[in-house]
């Protein structure tokens, strides 16, 4: 009974969306899955393992948001009699193994994340709008959404809701030095310096925090 407990446990860990970053409020750079042994996975939304490693703890010095420390753990590769398409990638990161589509998948999918650990990704098909496709779709439960090609050309393409969650940006019709980064969160508002303000600050933040847990799930602005 135990060890049942501890594997639905251990299931359920791994299939944690963890992080969303966010380069310099703009653009969506990586969604992170929290693994077993407190690893952090960060993928692209085009399906890319881009890193992985441990949260840096903020009581650290030289502290930086986002930043990973190295994972000691084992980290294993998918070897030369493995489809092409993802011959040479990783395989496994500690407990937590990755697979991705062949290449006789799509060309929306091939190559690309197919399941990380428990979950399993999916990703908008050539029937979709040209500004998403090929993008991120689903990860397990996890639904995301994106600006269609037709929306303002400071926010086409970017990341539009997760799950429940809307995501917001300043448009081209805003401050120019602001336009195209994020306005809101869910309900969580954020306000930057724009070019009425001192050269120095614009474009920095100026209300709302860099980091902070929006819906169980933490946003990073760097």
């Amino acid at each position: 009974m135990v060890l049942i407990v501890l594997f639905i446990s251990t299931v359920c860990f791994s299939q944690k969306l963890g992080q969303v970053v966010f380069s310099k409020g703009t653009a969506l750079s990586s969604i992170g899955f929290v693994a077993d042994q407190q690893v952090i996975i960060r993928v692209s939304d085009d399906g890319s393992l881009l890193e992985w490693g441990m949260e840096m703890e903020s009581y650290r010095y030289n502290y930086q948001p986002g930043k990973l420390l190295p994972f000691m753990g084992r980290v294993d590769y998918y070897g030369q009699e493995s489809d092409s398409s993802f011959r040479g990638k990783v395989k496994s990161i500690g407990t937590c193994f990755i697979t991705y589509y062949p290449l006789s998948e799509t060309a929306e999918r091939a190559g690309k994340i197919k399941s990380l650990g428990m979950l399993q990704f999916d990703y908008f098909s050539q029937y979709d709008n040209a500004a998403f496709r090929g993008k991120l779709k689903s990860a397990g439960n996890y639904l995301l959404t994106y600006f269609a090609s037709y929306d303002n050309e400071a926010i086409r393409g970017k990341i539009k809701s997760i799950d429940s969650c809307p995501i917001t940006y300043f448009t081209s019709f805003e401050d120019k030095v602001i336009a195209g980064k994020v306005k809101s969160i869910c309900s969580v508002n954020f306000e930057w310096y724009t070019s009425r303000d001192r050269r120095e600050l614009q474009g920095s933040l100026k209300s709302g925090r860099y980091q902070q847990v929006i819906s169980s799930i933490q946003y990073i602005l760097l």
